[in-house]
């Protein structure tokens, strides 16, 4: 039975590397994990404030010796998997990310999650037990080397936890869409008073739920605070911000962590907004032409905001 085990959740980035031979980089669970003999990419847990970009070295140098650069980003999933032996199910948001060597010496490690890292064929790493994320990165098939929750766990959409500097810390992943209609016009939405960011104009979206892939909690929330229906284009990229004393409805400062997925979606039909989560923290939903959107102040815009609308080359 796995509806009985602790929910949890995390936020991850991994590295695929591939060399001059077109070997990937690859590396091993130990004893010591969840998943022992199982192969994976390398990489792991984005810590409080950290970019994932800044994980992926990190953790690549740890499990490997090697030091890479971050290329690009390649995609952003999320899975659940149970461990009955640890009494827990884990529900991992993992970005991935293109990543070269620019240095280092392979090493394996003693007495750690991972004890082994190797260069593999593609033909070499079919042949192995992969982590279905990994399979899935690298187009292989996926195995069943994780065990899937018979059920979704209920899990709060949001929780603080006491950090270390005596503030509550929050840690939370959301995908957010830059959305346009045939017209060229800008779907955003504003952030309601008493809530970080109030007043500023922001991208529909939110946090995911637990079990939920980013895609579908965009298309989902996209409904909840304007009313569109819109059809998913593309990633465009992933914003990690920090806010170390935001204060919130909690009404009590919150040492924020936000990751952040954001997309370009498009709406064929699109009709007046209209905001369903009435007392929420969308207050209002409204199309801007681009000569609009490029003229509001970048004060009146949420950081993710600025950024996605530049990736999407809209202002």
């Amino acid at each position: 039975m796995t509806t009985l085990l602790e929910p949890l959740r995390r936020i991850a980035a991994y590295g695929v590397c591939a060399d001059s031979d077109g070997r990937v980089l690859l590396v091993r669970a130990s004893q010591r994990s969840g998943t022992p003999g199982t192969w994976s990419l390398p990489g792991g847990a984005v810590d409080h404030g950290e970019d994932p970009n800044h994980t992926v070295v990190r953790e690549t140098a740890a499990e490997t010796g090697l030091s890479v650069a971050v290329s690009g980003l390649r995609d952003v999933l999320a899975d659940m998997r149970a461990l009955p032996d640890r009494g827990i199910t884990i529900h991992t948001d993992r970005l991935l990310y293109t990543v070269a060597v620019r240095g280092g010496t392979l090493t394996d490690r003693v007495d750690r999650p991972t004890d082994l890292a190797r260069w593999f064929t593609p033909e070499e790493a079919r042949e192995l037990p992969l982590r279905s994320f990994a399979a899935r990165a690298l187009g292989l098939p996926t195995s069943s080397a994780d065990v899937v929750p018979e059920e979704v766990p209920e899990f709060p959409s949001f929780y603080a936890v006491p950090g270390p500097d005596g503030l509550h810390r929050a840690q939370r992943f959301a995908a957010y869409a830059v959305v346009t209609d045939p017209e060229e016009r800008v779907l955003l939405t504003r952030v309601s008073d008493g809530y970080p960011g109030a007043g500023c104009w922001h991208l529909p979206g939110g946090g995911t739920d637990y079990g939920e892939q980013p895609g579908a909690a965009l298309i989902r929330e996209l409904v909840e605070e304007t009313g569109q229906t819109g059809r998913l284009v593309e990633l465009l990229g992933v914003a990690s911000h920090r806010d170390a004393a935001s204060l919130g409805p909690e009404g009590y400062p919150i040492d924020w962590h936000g990751v952040r997925a954001f997309y370009r979606v498009v709406v064929d039909q699109p009709a007046p907004p209209t905001v369903a989560d009435v007392g929420g923290s969308t207050c209002e939903a409204r199309w801007f032409r681009r000569e609009e959107l490029g003229a509001l102040p970048t004060d009146r815009l949420t950081e993710v905001t600025a950024e996605a609308v530049h990736a999407a080359h809209l202002i």
